[in-house]
């Protein structure tokens, strides 16, 4: 017999039915979670255990309560109909995350938004003011240009090093040993990076020591010591550098594998056919790992706009160093004006979805990999 169509009223209870329990499964396990955890403080807090003893418990309750909590929540959810448990079954395990992510995420963000139409003090409603200021103001022009430069010369430079370290390093019986060298600087942090290369860029004035690694091979062939990072414009691309430094091994490790997953028929039909080793670069190489080398730069465009830690370990923005990431640090907290640190925010987050829409649109096609 042919089911018979399900009526407005049916189809309407349903739906709410549906939805409200998307919600409730949504909210009540990380809010249960929450206060397992908290009461779960609260008596770890209050005990006489040995440390020890209250790391092992804390980990243990932790980890395991919540693995528990997300299994009972299954448990209950194969009780209920097919339908229902079908519908409900990903808001369960995806859901929480989601409702903690648009907690620390999406909230900010709406309330960062309506500050940046307000004074330093969000009190007093001044309009689009805080964004004439983050497109007029000279600091912020030189934010924009310097950005540009690392969105450009670090992006660039770090794919395009990548890639050759990739090609390369596969032709070589210490392709191992190579790739972990280039891949190194991807353990250390920005700040740390940007301590080590202060180290290289240190200068002294002319007849004192040079502990400086690039002055001290200066004077050492005859030359004069630089303050490397007080050099207009050129001190950002000695910035740059470090970007590349940091980010080539991160290029190179995923465009080794896309390189890997080429087939060696098509390079030795190439090679049969008379085409040198550059052309099958440019021609069969590069083609074939499209997807992957945009999916990389544009992951290091994301970086490079949202820069801070290095500018600010390296010489705080000063010497014509500014980036739009310090300008809102030093409207927040150094000027206290809110108004204006979230007006430079939200242009920093508006400059940041294409590329992310963009990236994510890339994973989504898993073509990339």
């Amino acid at each position: 017999m042919e089911s018979q169509p399900k009526s407005p009223f049916s189809a309407v209870t349903e739906w709410l039915t549906v939805g409200l329990g998307q919600i409730l499964v949504s909210v009540i396990v990380p809010l249960v979670a929450f206060v397992v955890m908290w009461q779960g403080f609260i008596f770890l807090r209050d005990g006489d255990a040995p440390q020890v003893v209250t790391v092992i418990i804390a980990i243990i309750w932790g980890v395991g309560g919540v693995g528990a909590l997300y299994l009972l929540a299954n448990w209950i959810i194969d009780k209920l109909p097919d339908t229902l448990a079908t519908n409900l079954r990903p808001y369960a395990f995806v859901g929480p995350a989601l409702v903690i992510l648009g907690w620390f995420l999406f909230i900010p963000t709406i309330r960062t938004l309506y500050a940046s139409f307000f004074d330093a003090t969000t009190t007093n409603f001044v309009g689009l003011e805080n964004y004439i200021f983050a497109f007029t103001d000279t600091r912020m022009v030189e934010s924009f240009r310097n950005n540009l430069i690392w969105l450009v010369v670090g992006t660039g430079m770090s794919v395009i090093f990548g890639t050759l370290v990739a090609v390369l390093a596969d032709r070589s019986k210490f392709e191992v040993a190579a790739k972990s060298l280039i891949f190194l600087p991807m353990a250390i942090s920005f700040v740390g990076a940007g301590v080590i290369w202060r180290f290289i860029y240190a200068y002294r004035p002319p007849g004192a020591e040079q502990i400086g690694l690039l002055n001290a091979i200066v004077t050492a062939f005859g030359g004069q010591p630089q303050a490397w990072l007080t050099i207009s414009p050129w001190n950002n691309l000695f910035m740059v550098a470090i970007l590349v430094w940091l980010q080539t091994g991160y290029a190179m490790v995923l465009i080794s594998a896309a390189l890997k997953g080429v087939p060696e028929e098509l390079l030795e039909a190439a090679r049969i056919d008379g085409a040198n080793e550059i052309r099958i670069f440019f021609n069969i190489l590069v083609p074939s790992i499209k997807q992957t080398i945009i999916t990389v730069a544009t992951t290091i465009i994301i970086l490079t706009l949202k820069i801070f830690d290095i500018v600010f370990v390296m010489t705080n923005g000063n010497f014509g160093t500014e980036v739009m990431a310090s300008q809102q640090y030093k409207q927040m907290f150094r000027f206290q004006d809110f108004g204006k640190g979230s007006s430079v925010a939200i242009v920093l987050l508006i400059a940041v979805i294409p590329v992310m829409w963009y990236n994510l649109k890339q994973f989504g096609k898993k073509e990339a990999f």
